[in-house]
């Protein structure tokens, strides 16, 4: 996994001595400008790993490493988006992604920090808007707010943590819409954490499937074969999408289950699956 921007070996975290794992034997690579999502029951750690690969914490075994150096705290070069915004109420929409600018290039003027965050602004579809405070702003505008501030550090890799829970489905799917221009535009490399299947495939070059916790694992890598163009509106014509999304759904009901009986059983783990299930049902 060497030749990867990020690579994850061996990543274990225990929380209290003795006791089992959350989760062992993680190991995985992402590309650069690679769309991951992450798919799990909760307890299956996901959100502890996020949180290790944003240096926020230490693993109990195991190693990050990303772009050739070993990740061993927060870093710029890691910008990170939570289900909670996370704005400063006394700021503006401005004033929130101007402060994340002036701490990644302190030496800039104020003029120069305003004029690079108002691109990012436009960016998220908030121009206009670039005076109001969060208390003025909707839930979904909030939000691409903290979506503007990650990006507008430029960082080398977004972790997001189920950015678009707490978001009704209507702007959900705005604010994807939103998410998937930028990442075209910038190739942005991402990690996110949903509990939505479709958002996944919709999203996704590549879906990590966790097993149940404890001693959870990546169990299978699913490729995501559909166009790289696909829309909302448009993905659910492709006959891929179902193979992909009865895939997922089987796995988070009956497989991931089985997994963690067969790991409690003391059976032998099998190495993580790379599969492309909107593929191989058609050649079946």
């Amino acid at each position: 996994m060497d030749h990867n921007f990020l690579s994850v070996q061996g990543l274990a975290k225990r929380y209290v001595a003795g006791a089992p794992p959350v989760f062992e034997q993680v190991s995985f690579g992402i590309d650069r400008g690679e769309f991951v999502c992450v798919i799990g029951h909760s307890g299956c750690g996901k959100t502890t790993i996020l949180n290790v690969l944003a240096g926020l914490e230490a693993a109990s075994e195991g190693v990050v490493i990303m772009d050739r150096r070993e990740v061993k705290g927060p870093s710029l070069d890691r910008g990170v988006v939570f289900q909670s915004h996370a704005l400063m109420p006394w700021f503006s929409v401005l004033g929130n992604v101007v402060f994340a600018v002036r701490s990644r290039w302190p030496d800039w003027s104020r003029e120069q920090a305003e004029e690079h965050a108002r691109r990012f602004i436009e960016m998220v579809g908030l121009k206009g808007a670039e005076h109001k405070k969060p208390s003025e702003l909707s839930g979904g505008m909030k939000q691409r707010v903290g979506i503007a501030r990650a990006f507008s550090i430029e960082p080398k890799m977004l972790l997001m943590d189920e950015p678009f829970g707490a978001l009704d489905a209507l702007t959900r799917g705005v604010v994807q819409d939103e998410l998937l221009k930028i990442c075209a535009a910038t190739h942005q490399t991402v990690f996110m954490i949903t509990h939505d299947v479709d958002e996944a495939i919709l999203l996704a070059d590549k879906i990590f499937l966790m097993s149940n916790g404890p001693q959870a694992c990546i169990a299978e890598v699913v490729v995501n074969t559909l166009p790289k163009n696909r829309t909302r509106e448009g993905m659910h014509h492709d006959p891929q999408f179902y193979r992909i999304r009865n895939h997922l759904v089987d796995f988070l009901v009956h497989r991931s289950r089985q997994i963690q009986a067969a790991q409690a059983s003391g059976a032998v783990r099998l190495p993580t699956r790379i599969v492309m299930p909107g593929l191989e049902q058609a050649a079946a």
